[in-house]
C-alpha cells in the first residue's frame, strides 16, 4: 500500500525522479511522504504530512540537488500520520524506507532502548534503521549490516537503505508480501514498489523474490540470496504504455476505469475462446480432463471487492462445472483449519497480486498439497509467481482505489475457468458450451450499451445523494452484486450502505426502512424475479424510496419504484457483470456530488500488503 522509489545515477536529479515516481504511486493510498537524498556527502531527509504536493512545495523552496536518494509515501500502520512517523527514518548514518509490518517490534524496541537507543517516532520502521546502524558500528559493511538486521525481523518488509558511510550504493531487501522492482538504465539504477513509478525511465526491470537482497549502483544491480550467493536473473521488458496511467480526458481515474470496462473485458476474453471450437484456452494452463474430474472442491480466497467476485464465481463454478465451491475471506481462511488436500483447487483472486492475506491463504493451501490457480491483474506479482498456474485478467493499470474494471475482469476470468472445468468434467455439452461462449463474446458490446445509462444514473444520484443510509438488495447471483454496490458507495461517498440478500430483509434490516431510506433493488428478469418484487413491495409498504435496476422492456416495474434503471439482458450468470455497471456509476456520481476524493478515498489503500 505504501510507495517506494529510489534512484542512483548521474544524469538526473534524485528529487525529480522521486517526486515523479511517488506521484505515479499516489493511487496506492498514503498519509505522508518524504525523501532522503545525498547532498555534499551527507544525507538530508525531508518529510511532510498529507498530500505529496506538500513535500513538493518544500523541495521547490529548498531543493536537494543530489543524484542518489530514496522516496516514500506512507499509509499508517504503527503510529498515527505525522511528520515524525513519516518515512524515511534516520538512525545514525542510516536512512531507510519500509513497506510492510514488523510483528516483533515491541521486543526490538525494548532491546534497543535497553542498549541506550532513543527513538524519534512511534513506528516499527525506525527500529530497523537502528538495527542496521548498530550492525554498521560493529564493523560490518552496508549489505552485511542489512542482512544482519533483517535476520532479527519477524514480519514482512520491503526495504530501501542508504548510508552516509557508503554513498555509492543503495541496498534493498525483501521478505513477505511487499513487492520490490529494480530498474536498469544507462549508468543509473532505479528502485520502486510498483512498475508505473519508474516506467518513464526504463522498461528493463528485475523483480526481487523473498529472502533476496540487492545492491544498486550507477553500474547496475547485483542480487544475492539469503546466504549471500549471487543470483543471476534476466530482466523483464515491460510493455505498459505510461499514457494508460493518465486520465485520458475523463475527470477522474475511477470514471475512466468504469468506461474502460468493455475494453478490459474484451482483452480478458482475448483469444481464450477459439471460434468454432468447444474449448477454452487458458494461456497454456495444463488442466487435463483427468485432473479436472479428480477435483473434489474449489476454494476461492480473496479480500474486499475480489471476495465479492469470488461469491459470484461460486455460482458460475457450481452451475457450469458442477464442483462444490467455497468462498473464503482470505484473512479468515488459514485461521479456520480448512480441510484442504491434493484434490482441491485453491483460486486466490487479487488485482495487485500482492494482497498479504490472500498470499498467506495461497501458501496455506499450497502447503496442504492443493493446486493453486490464481486470478491476477499484474504480471510477475508475488501471488502470480507463487502459484502453480495464473489466469491473468487484462484490466490494465487500475489507479482508482475503488476497484471497478478489475472486478468485472475477475468475473470474466472466473466464468472462463468455469467453462473450462465444465467441459473437462463433461458437465457441459458442446451445444451448451457454445451458448455460454456466445453470451461471453457479446458481453463487451452489452457493457458499452449499459454505459450509455450514465446520464440517467446521474439524475438518480442527484435525487438521493443527500441520504445518510442506503440499502442494496439482490437474490441469487445478484446478492454479491448488491454487496459490491454497497461497498462502492460507502468507499467513495462515505455514506453508510449495506448489501443484503433480499430474502433476509425481513430478518432485521426492514427495521431501518422509512421515507428517508433509498433502497436499491436488483430486479432483472430471472427465475426469482417475482420473489424480488415481493421484497420490493415490503420496502414500499414502509415508505422506503425504491431504486430498481430492471431489465430492458420491463415497464410494469415503473409503478412499483421511485426510480428505474433498465439494463440489457444477457443470460442469468453474465447479468451479474452487467448489473454492477449502474451501481458503479451511481456510487461515482453520488461521491462527485458530495465532493469527496473519488480516486483516493480516506483511510483506504489500493494494495493491502499487510494483514
Amino acid at each position: 500500500m505504501c510507495g517506494i522509489v529510489g534512484y542512483i545515477g548521474e544524469q538526473r536529479l534524485a528529487q525529480d525522479v522521486l517526486l515523479e515516481g511517488l506521484g505515479r504511486l499516489e493511487y496506492r493510498g498514503y498519509d505522508s511522504a518524504g525523501v532522503a537524498i545525498f547532498e555534499d556527502g551527507r544525507l538530508d531527509v525531508r518529510r511532510a504530512v498529507g498530500k505529496l504536493s506538500n513535500l513538493g512545495g518544500m523541495l521547490r523552496d529548498e531543493p536537494l540537488p543530489g543524484r542518489v536518494g530514496l522516496g516514500h509515501t506512507r499509509w499508517a500502520t504503527h503510529g498515527r500520520p505525522s511528520e515524525p512517523n513519516a518515512h524515511p527514518h534516520r538512525a545514525g548514518s542510516v536512512a531507510i524506507v519500509h513497506n510492510g509490518i514488523i510483528e516483533n517490534y515491541r521486543e526490538l524496541r525494548e532491546e534497543l532502548a535497553a542498549a541506550g537507543r532513543s527513538f524519534a517516532s512511534e513506528t516499527d520502521t525506525e527500529l530497523i534503521a537502528h538495527l542496521i546502524d548498530r550492525a554498521l558500528e560493529s564493523g560490518l559493511d552496508l549489505l552485511e549490516s542489512v542482512r544482519e538486521a533483517t535476520g532479527r525481523l519477524v514480519g514482512s518488509y520491503a526495504l530501501g537503505v542508504l548510508c552516509e558511510r557508503d554513498p555509492e550504493h543503495l541496498v534493498v531487501a525483501k521478505h513477505g508480501g511487499s513487492p520490490i522492482i529494480l530498474g536498469l538504465g544507462e549508468n543509473e539504477s532505479f528502485l520502486a514498489s510498483d512498475i508505473p513509478a519508474i516506467l518513464p525511465y526504463t522498461r528493463q526491470m528485475l523483480f526481487l523474490d523473498d529472502g533476496e537482497f540487492a545492491v544498486l549502483s550507477r553500474a547496475g544491480v547485483q542480487i544475492t540470496d539469503a546466504e549471500g550467493h549471487l543470483v543471476e536473473r534476466a530482466p523483464s521488458t515491460i510493455h505498459w504504455d505510461p499514457i494508460s496511467a493518465e486520465k485520458g480526458g475523463y475527470d477522474r481515474f475511477m470514471q475512466k476505469e468504469i468506461f474502460e470496462q468493455p475494453r478490459a473485458v474484451r482483452d480478458t476474453i482475448g483469444t481464450r475462446l477459439p471460434e468454432g471450437e468447444a474449448d477454452v484456452d487458458l494461456d497454456g494452463i495444463d488442466l487435463s480432463p483427468q485432473e479436472a474430474k479428480s477435483l473434489e472442491r474449489v476454494f476461492l480466497v480473496a479480500c474486499g471487492t475480489a471476495y465479492y467476485a469470488g461469491l459470484v464465481g461460486k455460482y458460475m463454478l457450481e452451475r457450469l462445472a458442477g464442483i462444490p465451491t467455497e468462498v473464503d475471506l482470505a484473512s479468515e481462511f488459514r485461521y479456520r483449519d480448512p480441510i484442504v488436500d491434493q484434490n482441491c483447487l485453491i483460486v486466490p483472486i487479487s488485482q495487485s497480486g500482492e494482497t498479504a492475506d490472500t498470499l498467506a491463504a495461497l501458501r496455506e493451501g499450497k502447503e496442504a498439497g492443493a493446486r493453486v490457480l490464481s486470478i491476477c491483474n499484474v504480471r510477475d506479482a508475488t501471488i502470480a509467481r507463487e502459484s502453480h498456474d495464473v489466469l491473468y485478467t487484462h484490466a490494465g493499470p487500475e489507479i482508482g482505489v475503488a476497484s471497478t474494471k478489475a472486478f468485472t475482469t475477475q468475473l470474466v476470468a472466473l466464468y472462463l475457468l468455469a467453462l473450462k472445468l465444465g467441459l473437462a468434467r463433461r458437465r457441459l455439452s458442446p451445444e451448451e458450451f457454445e451458448e455460454h461462449a456466445r453470451d461471453l463474446r457479446r458481453l463487451p458490446r452489452i457493457l458499452e450499451q449499459t454505459l450509455q445509462l450514465d446520464g440517467p444514473v446521474r439524475e438518480v444520484a442527484h435525487r438521493y445523494f443527500r441520504a445518510s443510509n442506503f440499502l442494496f438488495l439482490g437474490r441469487g447471483i445478484m446478492y454479491p452484486i448488491a454487496l459490491e454496490g454497497a461497498l462502492k458507495l460507502k468507499e467513495i461517498s462515505y455514506i453508510h450502505a449495506e448489501g443484503y440478500a433480499a430474502g433476509e430483509m425481513k430478518h432485521g434490516p426492514i427495521a431501518l426502512i422509512d421515507e428517508n431510506m433509498p433502497v436499491v433493488v436488483i430486479a432483472n428478469d430471472s427465475p426469482v424475479y417475482e420473489k424480488v418484487i415481493s421484497n420490493l413491495e415490503e420496502v414500499r409498504a414502509r415508505d422506503g424510496q425504491v431504486i430498481a435496476v430492471a431489465s430492458e422492456g420491463n415497464e410494469r416495474i415503473t409503478e412499483k419504484a421511485d426510480a428505474v434503471i433498465r439494463v440489457p439482458e444477457l443470460g442469468d450468470l453474465l447479468m451479474a457483470v452487467v448489473a454492477i455497471i449502474p451501481l458503479q456509476l451511481l456510487a461515482y456520481h453520488v461521491a462527485v456530488l458530495k465532493g469527496t476524493d473519488v480516486d483516493q478515498p480516506r483511510n483506504l489503500a489500493k494494495s493491502v500488503t499487510v494483514e
